[in-house]
């Protein structure tokens, strides 16, 4: 990861990146000993191998010995011709091989041999044979065969190496959100000053079309802002004076004067590119299990070379053919895809969930939601908005939408938590609020105020009592329906007549209904935890179709209820806002921060929502059983080839003429990396 994040312009996501940027973008996938040799590697290193490499070996497989037997062509000799083959072969071996003998040489010191010991031992037993056959041991030497191994194994490693950086190419992305530099306002002026140099308090200018350089609150306009790439939200958000925005996000068509709260790292974009990188690194079982089957893998190898060598020679064969059969074991052997298929699906499927709003802070969080059967939900603020709404209303002579457009009149210059639920309501129904005068509180009762020439009154049966009216059995049963459920009952007045009863309560999101729905739909059963009264929770519970319900629980009781769960034997998952459910989110086998918004340090949760949306919990378990299927068949792949390939590369077929030359070895282990490397590049296809 970017130690700076508006340090990006150079390098990042490019083939022609330093070193430095080779490591970076491949370290989120080396946890692996096989794979940490390829420290300090990049593309652009491997690529230039290849080529160079290429180069030599043509002139050393034309003056060889391969092209007269296998296309009756001849070389044109001339003096020293006879030494081509054997100096540009030892040149492939020298330049194109050294990153392969300098990966084994740290594998052996820490004492975990892998995928480039047997490389290099291939290689090596290759170039000591043809050395001495050139000085004059008796046998056919393996120029040839030595430089086109080197070479293509250049090329495999280069198409895997393009495979990584393109897996980390969201998170690149990432990084060029920020622009290098920001429209600061200083006493009513403008300066261009580079991002690096904000500093909170400052205020600065957003155009139309540019990056917002930081994060920060709105402080004057109006705006659509394109938020996409940090929270997967497709559309503009609409943001005003007062709200959040987060640095890198695109500004639309209006002009925003932003104040900064957060800067650098402390930024959401430097929190998500922290944590995804976090999660890349992070372990898994089912990277464990390659880890295990690499090792052993490597050992039946050297076995097998080994035990091919002896008894070729046994049996009577020419040196060269058992050599020449010991490195195709070796190489075809290789546990590169091994190495690969689980660290590649790790980074692509963690990164295609920050495209999605999903920040995987433990790896195995995310690899462990395919496995649960039971998702326990917080209710406020995560299945509910924590805001008031009207969720029903109840008319006598006016219509509900004139109804609820007169009380939100009268409510329009109260404070009130309720008052604001009423005027919220009515403006997300896209009413036309009255104008109004002679606003008065009514304390303890509602309020007054005259809309046109009508003296209205919004309050709750306090201000019923104190006028003595009394209810239509209508208005009545509206308001007793409410109470049952735990909703407050508010009623709008006009003199002594109630004209309508409107309830409202902590109103369900929109996308809790489908979040419920598509969860059933995976077979994972719903339950919901709230400190509300029994009658609101049964309420919401109805409403959505929850399993069970625990209601009337206490921040400290939420993490006895999830013991509970588990000790049922079920796998659970915790849904909270991270702060008050903490505990619990720790406690449950997954725990899911929601609500985080621009504040991606919430601590507890495994998996964080940013977009605030219930659905996604869905979508986290759908990536991890997908990302689950991707790591299985390419465990099986690239194991399971092994069986058919080494019998080949011994030569248990050269009776039947069948044999593997160290070059086809070669390409056959290269084939079995791309394939993994193509089939994880699939998930993203898979979760589009």
């Amino acid at each position: 990861m970017h130690d700076h994040p508006h340090h990006h312009g150079n390098h990042a996501g490019s083939e022609e990146a330093a070193p430095r940027e080779g490591r970076e973008s491949h370290a989120g996938l080396e946890t692996h000993a096989h794979h940490d040799a390829h420290a300090g590697h990049s593309v652009g290193m491997f690529r230039t191998k290849f080529w160079l490499s290429l180069a030599l070996t043509i002139p050393t497989v034309i003056w060889g010995h391969m092209l007269a037997p296998l296309l009756g062509l001849h070389a044109p000799g001339f003096p020293g011709s006879r030494w081509i083959a054997p100096v540009f072969g030892t040149a492939v071996f020298v330049y194109g091989g050294r990153v392969f003998l300098e990966g084994a040489w740290r594998e052996l010191r820490r004492r975990l041999p892998g995928m480039m010991t047997l490389i290099s031992l291939a290689i090596g037993v290759a170039f000591v044979f043809s050395v001495a056959v050139t000085l004059g041991y008796p046998g056919m030497p393996l120029w040839e065969e030595l430089a086109t191994l080197v070479t293509i194994m250049l090329l495999g490693h280069w198409i895997e190496m393009r495979s990584i950086a393109q897996a980390q190419g969201a998170l690149n992305e990432l990084a060029k959100l920020l622009p290098d530099t920001a429209t600061r306002i200083v006493d009513g002026r403008t300066e261009e000053v580079p991002v690096i140099q904000l500093a909170e308090g400052d205020l600065v200018l957003v155009r139309p079309g540019t990056s917002i350089p930081a994060d920060g609150i709105v402080h004057e306009g109006a705006s659509g802002v394109d938020e996409a790439l940090i929270t997967g939200e497709s559309r503009p958000v609409e943001k005003r004076e007062g709200d959040p925005v987060i640095a890198g996000t695109v500004n639309g068509a209006g002009s925003l004067r932003v104040q900064v709260t957060k800067t650098g790292e402390r930024t959401a974009l430097a929190g998500i590119m922290r944590l995804v990188g976090e999660a890349q690194s992070s372990r898994s079982r089912a990277q464990d299990l390659a880890d295990r089957a690499a090792f052993w893998l490597t050992v039946v190898a050297l076995g097998s070379g080994v035990v091919t060598l002896v008894a070729w020679l046994a049996l009577g064969s020419e040196p060269a053919f058992a050599v020449e059969r010991l490195v195709s074991v070796l190489v075809v052997a290789c546990p590169h895809a091994l190495g690969l298929a689980i660290p590649l699906v790790i980074a692509i499927s963690t990164t295609l969930a920050a495209q999605g709003g999903l920040l995987v802070r433990n790896r195995r969080g995310l690899e462990e939601a395919r496995e649960l059967d039971m998702v326990v939900f917080d209710k406020t603020g995560t299945l509910t908005r924590g805001e008031f709404r009207v969720v029903s209303i109840a008319t006598v002579g006016v219509g509900e939408n004139e109804a609820l457009a007169l009380a939100a009149a009268v409510e329009g210059d109260s404070e009130h938590t309720i008052a604001r639920g009423i005027v919220q309501s009515a403006e997300e129904r896209g009413l036309e609020i009255p104008r109004t005068s002679g606003f008065l509180a009514i304390p303890g009762k509602g309020a007054r105020a005259r809309v046109g020439d009508r003296d209205l009154l919004v309050g709750g049966p306090a201000l019923l009592a104190a006028h003595g009216v009394k209810l239509t059995p209508d208005l009545a049963s509206a308001a007793e329906d409410a109470d049952s459920k735990g909703r407050t009952a508010v009623f709008l007045m006009e003199g002594n007549r109630v004209l309508a009863a409107l309830a409202l309560a902590d109103a369900i999101r929109p996308e809790s209904f489908e979040a419920v729905s598509r969860l059933h739909a995976l077979g994972v059963d719903v339950a919901m935890l709230t400190g509300d009264s029994r009658a609101v929770a049964e309420s919401v519970a109805g409403e959505l179709g929850i399993d069970a319900v625990f209601a009337e629980v206490s921040p400290g009781e939420k993490v006895e209820r999830v013991r509970d769960l588990k000790a049922f034997g079920g796998r659970i998952a915790m849904v909270g806002d991270g702060v008050n459910d903490a505990a619990a989110l720790l406690t449950a086998d997954v725990g899911i921060a929601i609500g985080a918004g621009t504040d991606v340090a919430v601590e507890a949760g495994d998996i964080v929502l940013v977009r605030s949306d219930p659905r996604d919990v869905a979508r986290a378990i759908e990536l991890s059983k997908a990302a689950y299927r991707k790591m299985i068949q390419n465990l099986v792949w690239a194991a399971g080839y092994n069986v058919v390939a080494i019998p080949l590369a011994a030569g248990v077929l050269a009776g039947k003429g069948v044999l593997l030359h160290p070059a086809v070895a070669a390409i056959l282990m290269s084939a079995s990396t791309v394939i993994v490397a193509l089939n994880a590049q699939l998930l993203r296809r898979t979760m589009s």
